[in-house]
């Protein structure tokens, strides 16, 4: 089983989390904001990983530092779940209809950090959530990930749905992308034989 086990304490955030690769999307979210737990179980639920996180952060000052503090952890758990790489499918993408939004996503374990974000959310708001924390987190998970992601908004006015689309989306990509490939038994999914 492909597990990352991550603990990571600061002054604004107290994070514990379990990622498993071969789950059934179990989760079990205690961030403290409930937009972002609804958010993460359905990424769990759609890239079918377990995933049990449990967060204390600074919330009377925002919600910046636990959002990107959890985006920070779950990269690490899956660099940490992954290993060197080898034979993982490495590269995933969905076109996912959320209602009226539809949302590009397509990413590559490429060991090279890269966001590119082009998503126009018209409410700063969703509940007590930020929406520009949804960037925030992006950049955090591919930073700690390892990997190049791009989003895109194909369609959609609603900020919910757009978002929501988003998590789906990239549930579903980080699914393919760490996928076993049969074929590729047990080889670094590179011409360099390094990720």
């Amino acid at each position: 089983m492909r597990t990352g086990t991550i603990h990571r304490k600061t002054k604004e955030t107290d994070i514990e989390m379990q990622l498993c690769l071969e789950g059934t999307g179990q989760a079990a979210i205690d961030t403290g904001i409930g937009f972002l737990d609804h958010m993460l179980t359905l990424f769990a639920a759609h890239g079918r990983l377990d995933l049990h996180l449990s967060c204390k952060g600074d919330l009377q000052v925002d919600c910046h530092h636990t959002v990107e503090d959890i985006g920070i952890c779950l990269g690490k758990a899956f660099r940490a779940a992954l290993g060197d790489m080898a034979g993982i499918c490495r590269y995933g993408h969905m076109i996912l209809p959320m209602d009226e939004a539809l949302i590009l996503c397509a990413a590559d374990f490429s060991g090279r950090s890269h966001l590119s974000y082009t998503v126009n959310l018209r409410a700063k708001k969703v509940g007590a959530f930020d929406t520009e924390l949804v960037q925030e987190f992006l950049l955090a998970l591919v930073r700690n990930a390892e990997m190049t992601l791009h989003v895109q908004q194909l369609a959609g006015t609603n900020t919910h749905h757009i978002i929501e689309g988003i998590f789906k989306a990239l549930g579903r990509t980080m699914r393919q992308c760490v996928a076993v490939d049969l074929q590729m038994a047990g080889e670094i999914p590179s011409t360099k034989g390094v990720l």
